[in-house]
């Protein structure tokens, strides 16, 4: 995978979530689509390697559970996802 600054780490992680969101509707409706999970599998493989990326560039992208924390809680002194200067 190639090296991408933030801005487009962040550009291809909305991306990907907006992806799998349209996956997840579709194949509610379509459960045995096998090309639907199959795509949905990639999306979700993609997403989650472009997230740790960027949790381990940047710090934590959500503060749910998902991101390991470091000796001292940083979610709130990390810059906010939205304050990418896009």
């Amino acid at each position: 995978m190639r090296e991408m600054d933030v801005k487009d780490l962040v550009k291809r992680i909305k991306e990907l979530e907006f992806a799998a969101v349209d996956l997840n509707l579709f194949l509610d409706n379509n459960p045995t689509c096998q090309q639907a999970i199959s795509d949905f599998n990639i999306v979700h493989k993609e997403l989650m390697d472009l997230k740790e990326m960027y949790n381990m560039r940047v710090g934590p992208l959500q503060n749910f559970g998902n991101s390991p924390s470091k000796s001292v809680w940083t979610w709130v002194d990390e810059p906010w996802p939205w304050e990418s200067g896009e």
